[in-house]
């Protein structure tokens, strides 16, 4: 028996700051398209996918940084993207800038969602590992203000049922953390969804662009196979305004391998049938959870944050 979502892996390549959203969701629908005529029934978009990637910038004028962020979803730039996921009967997953009312208050999230098949948001994430600093840096040759512009998410890791499967969602440094993935392992998780922008280069060390390549994959290789579930890493690649991101784009499935792969940095589609019940085996045997999990001796991983050296 086999429970088969076709994946699209939509990489898109560089986004210019002074390309506007219309131009971007013309590129993706573009992809959709092409995803259509492949058989896809999921695809799988970047982080903050629907302009440069802003937190490169410092700036101190709130209605400038708001000018990144979409206050509804969808919104009029975005609809056909919804449209086009009814009319070709296809999900999406999608991350953009998140400007939320909640309680009264204002707030601003780095967030992603998936959309079924009939154009309805059925999950929604708000990352939480923020990378980067919250203040100018004038050491570092760019910058990574994250921490400056969005809230840690509020909403925790959690699973979806659609598509036929269990699916999760993280973001861009998510991937980094087991804790992640562990999360949504607990919950059943047949595919973890994620977009990230990642830079080819450290702006605080000389760290080689082959050693950032080879962590970006090892981090969703080994969460794969760690969790038994497939995970589908989209990036945003290419040179935007003079700085690098990295492409690496890929299909991993519960046994840690890579099945497809962009290789290019500009826009790309590459198309994997990734069938959910390959992640059985791995539950059932080696992270069979229940039979094989000690929690009794993991309490210091919720019960400390920092690194407690001993005397």
């Amino acid at each position: 028996m086999s429970r088969i979502i076709t994946v699209g892996a939509a990489q898109l390549g560089a986004i210019q700051r002074a390309e506007d959203r219309l131009s971007v969701v013309e590129r993706m629908l573009a992809l959709m398209e092409n995803a259509h005529r492949k058989g896809v029934n999921l695809i799988v978009f970047p982080e903050l996918a629907l302009t440069t990637f802003f937190p490169r910038w410092y700036m101190e004028d709130q209605d400038e940084v708001d000018t990144w962020f979409e206050s509804a979803m969808p919104s009029n730039e975005t609809q056909p993207l919804f449209e086009a996921a009814k009319r070709h009967g296809m999900g999406f997953h999608l991350g953009y800038a998140e400007k939320i009312q909640e309680n009264g208050e204002t707030h601003r999230y780095n967030t992603a969602i998936i959309v079924d098949k009939a154009g309805n948001i059925v999950g929604k994430y708000r990352k939480i590992h923020l990378p980067g600093h919250d203040e100018f840096d004038p050491k570092r040759t760019f910058q990574h203000l994250e921490k400056r512009y969005f809230e840690i998410g509020n909403l925790g890791f959690n699973v979806w049922r659609s598509m036929g499967g269990i699916l999760g969602m993280c973001i861009c440094n998510d991937r980094r953390w087991p804790e992640t993935f562990r999360c949504l392992g607990l919950q059943g998780v047949e595919m973890v969804v994620l977009g990230y922008n990642t830079p080819t280069t450290n702006s605080q060390s000389n760290e080689s662009p082959h050693l950032r390549w080879f962590h970006n994959l090892l981090s969703m290789q080994a969460a794969a196979y760690q969790n038994s579930t497939w995970v589908v890493g989209v990036a945003k690649a290419g040179n935007e305004d003079g700085n690098e991101l990295m492409g690496g784009t890929s299909i991993i499935s519960p046994n840690g391998e890579i099945v497809a792969q962009c290789h290019t940095t500009g826009d790309e589609l590459v198309v994997a049938d990734c069938d959910l019940d390959d992640c059985n085996f791995g539950k059932q045997t080696v992270f069979d959870f229940k039979r094989h999990r000690r929690i009794e001796h993991y309490g210091r991983i919720t019960s400390q944050t920092g690194v407690t050296l001993p005397e």
